[in-house]
């Protein structure tokens, strides 16, 4: 059974920086394209960033800010996020696909295994 496993989140305030990290179990962890997507509030679930065995995508809002890393040896993708704004607030979820693809498909193409979620919640 797959596991997917969210952690980092938190209250932080704007141009604060926090970091994610996601592990996963139950598959093997180098073989899967890993992404990160987000759901604020009353709007629908939006992709933030992902990457396949090394290279990232990432969403124009947060491209610049947000960093994506993975390290097979611990099973594990992060998601650095630096400069966080209001808009930034949302459930952010990890969620792995087996097999590695071209970026430029990573944004839109189906994920099979998702996390439960970490909240992120910037105020002031």
């Amino acid at each position: 059974q797959v596991q997917v496993v969210e952690s980092g989140g938190g209250l932080v305030q704007p141009g604060d920086s926090l970091r994610l990290s996601c592990v996963v179990s139950g598959r093997r962890f180098d073989l899967q394209t890993m992404a990160w997507f987000r759901q604020a509030p009353g709007k629908e679930r939006e992709f933030v960033a992902a990457i396949n065995w090394s290279n990232p995508a990432y969403a124009n809002s947060v491209k610049g800010r947000f960093t994506i890393s993975r390290d097979n040896a611990k099973n594990s993708v992060f998601l650095e996020m630096n400069s966080l704004t209001f808009k930034d607030t949302a459930m952010y979820y990890c969620a792995a696909r087996e097999g590695h693809y071209p970026t430029d498909m990573l944004s839109y193409m189906p994920y099979d295994y998702w996390g439960q979620g970490t909240q992120v919640t910037v105020s002031s």
